[in-house]
């Protein structure tokens, strides 16, 4: 589970003093700057009906009211910034987060893309529009993005670690890892970045090296939950069984509706024999998404250990109604039928396994269905 950084709102101070709507628009950037969001939204207000074209005023009330999470307001703001001045190049950056936020993302990059006709030189433009691309899962687009902005802004350490996560969506990993690297030589407490590339190490089975830095981001954060989660599965991998369920109860404590948590310490407590244990986790991961086909299948697994048949043909069965092309599930299906006596049934589980890509099927069907 890699970590893309959150897209930015360019804010902009005004230092004229003497007039009045700039005395309050100081005042209001001295507000925003302790996070009085609020109070900074009332000096903007004093500002405007001092001077009610003063673009500057509605495009940090914007600012104010995106913090506050009310993004339909700041797209008022900056709808009005923009009408007072239609080459506000920053405004209309801002504009696109506030619609990326809303889920309005080809609203975003159109914004981003006219942000970037009249100011070519925006990195941030650049840079949140890559962010848009990458969340639609354009990765090639948003990999240019991303690169743009570090063109611009060689020092640019949030595009360096988000382009390393493209690359490594796009199956380059030793490329993400320089890019984190870059981010990490920018920012050597950059926990971020420390996982990220930690994710990467763990894709090219550098697993010692994808602790190390799973540690490090630990160090830095001990609070991100994802790093457990993700240390744990190299440990996982790496056959320490007892030191991953270590670390999915740490994930566990930080976020307890964590799913992927319970899922995993639950495999890795069948692999220490621990089915009974098992099942609880694959309960409270079904307890908190009753529709995912992996919880039931793994619970199954656990049920068949158990000599439970009928609650195994249950959980294969349900894994099976929601994902139709669960060969696994069809596999093991068929090897809990069979243990009942079920050989028709069995012999058509492990046809189908076979039919979506299951080779040991072959085998058990050549020998006990012919």
């Amino acid at each position: 589970m890699e970590k893309i950084f959150l897209l930015y709102l360019i804010f902009v101070t005004s230092f004229t003093f003497g007039q009045t709507a700039e005395e309050y628009i100081s005042r209001g950037n001295s507000k925003i700057y302790i996070k009085d969001y609020n109070g900074s939204i009332v000096d903007y207000s004093k500002a405007i009906e001092v001077d009610s074209n003063f673009s500057l005023a509605y495009y940090n009330r914007g600012i104010s009211k995106y913090n506050l999470q009310n993004y339909n307001a700041a797209i008022l703001d900056y709808d009005k910034a923009i009408e007072l001045n239609p080459n506000y190049s920053d405004a209309y950056t801002n504009r696109g987060l506030s619609k990326f936020k809303l889920q309005d993302e080809k609203g975003a990059i159109a914004d981003y893309n006219k942000a970037i006709e009249i100011n070519p030189n925006n990195s941030v433009a650049y840079y949140n529009r890559g962010f848009t691309k990458y969340a639609l899962q354009n990765y090639r687009d948003a990999l240019a993005d991303f690169t743009k902005a570090i063109e611009l802004n060689p020092n640019y350490i949030e595009a360096y670690s988000s382009r390393g996560n493209t690359k490594s969506k796009l199956k380059d990993d030793k490329g993400a890892i320089a890019d984190f690297n870059k981010a990490i030589e920018l920012n050597p407490n950059f926990g971020d970045a420390y996982y990220n590339r930690g994710s990467s190490k763990n894709s090219l089975q550098d697993y010692k090296g994808a602790i190390a830095d799973f540690n490090k981001a630990i160090e830095l954060n001990p609070n991100f939950s994802d790093v457990y989660i993700n240390r744990g599965n190299t440990k996982y991998t790496l056959q320490d069984f007892k030191g991953a369920i270590i670390d999915y109860n740490k994930a566990i404590e930080l976020d307890p509706n964590n799913i992927i948590a319970y899922n995993n310490r639950g495999s890795s407590k069948t692999k220490l024999k621990d089915d009974k244990g098992a099942i609880v986790d694959f309960n409270k991961a079904i307890e908190l998404n009753p529709n995912d086909s992996d919880a039931y299948f793994n619970r199954g697994n656990s049920k068949f250990i158990l000599q439970d048949n009928k609650g195994a043909i249950a959980d294969f069965n349900k894994a099976i109604e929601l994902n139709p092309n669960y060969s696994l599930a069809y596999y093991n299906r068929g090897l809990t039928n069979y243990r009942i006596q079920n050989y028709k049934g069995a012999c058509l589980d492990w046809k189908k396994a076979r039919e979506l890509g299951i080779g040991e099927a072959s085998e058990l069907i050549k020998q006990y269905c012919n």
